[in-house]
């Protein structure tokens, strides 16, 4: 569906004001944009979504800033080129050397992937504060961080458990991570 300028500069003011509504309706009008750009690029439907996600969030944390003399898809898909550039180059700090078999047979035999008890009790102490985190997010949040993180469950299948479009699965989730993060950082 194509969409005018009118309407499309009334959904984002309006998103700028923080209405929801239009919140969903750009997610739901440039998803497949965003997607598809980075599929292209990344070769991965997995990493394409996480970016997109990534993306849509970025881009309503920071919607005060758009310029309406820009288009708005060129906005968003530069947001997302940034994030996988930044994804990219985060990936490419790691330090790559050269290695004998002998050496890297000596160092296998050394390590021990098992987790010390300290570490057992420090992941089981974050774990347990996450959850409590979690809790105090409404059902709603709780119920798709729930079934996308902990079950694991694709967005597809989120949608058809709980009887929503998937767009509306996408946005809760985006507003629940947003959530998430702030009772994160107050605690």
């Amino acid at each position: 569906m194509e969409i005018t300028e009118e309407i499309l500069n009334q959904h984002i003011d309006k998103a700028k004001e923080g209405n929801q509504i239009s919140f969903n309706f750009l997610l739901h009008h440039f998803w497949s944009d965003v997607y598809k750009y980075q599929l292209k690029r990344t070769q991965n439907d997995n990493d394409a979504e996480d970016i997109t996600i990534q993306s849509f969030s970025k881009a309503f944390d920071k919607i005060d800033t758009f310029d309406k003399k820009y288009k708005f898809k060129t906005w968003l898909i530069t947001i997302s080129k940034n994030i996988h550039i930044d994804l990219l180059r985060k990936n490419k700090t790691s330090i790559n050397t050269e290695t004998s078999k002998a050496q890297e047979s000596e160092v296998y035999s050394i390590v021990d992937d098992n987790p010390t008890p300290e570490d057992k009790i420090i992941t089981e102490q974050n774990l347990a504060k996450l959850l409590r985190d979690i809790k105090q997010l409404k059902p709603k949040y709780q119920e798709v961080i729930q079934l996308r993180y902990f079950q694991e469950l694709s967005y597809k299948e989120i949608s058809q458990q709980i009887n929503e479009p998937m767009n509306n699965v996408k946005v809760k989730l985006l507003r629940a991570k947003k959530l998430l993060a702030e009772i994160i950082k107050k605690s």
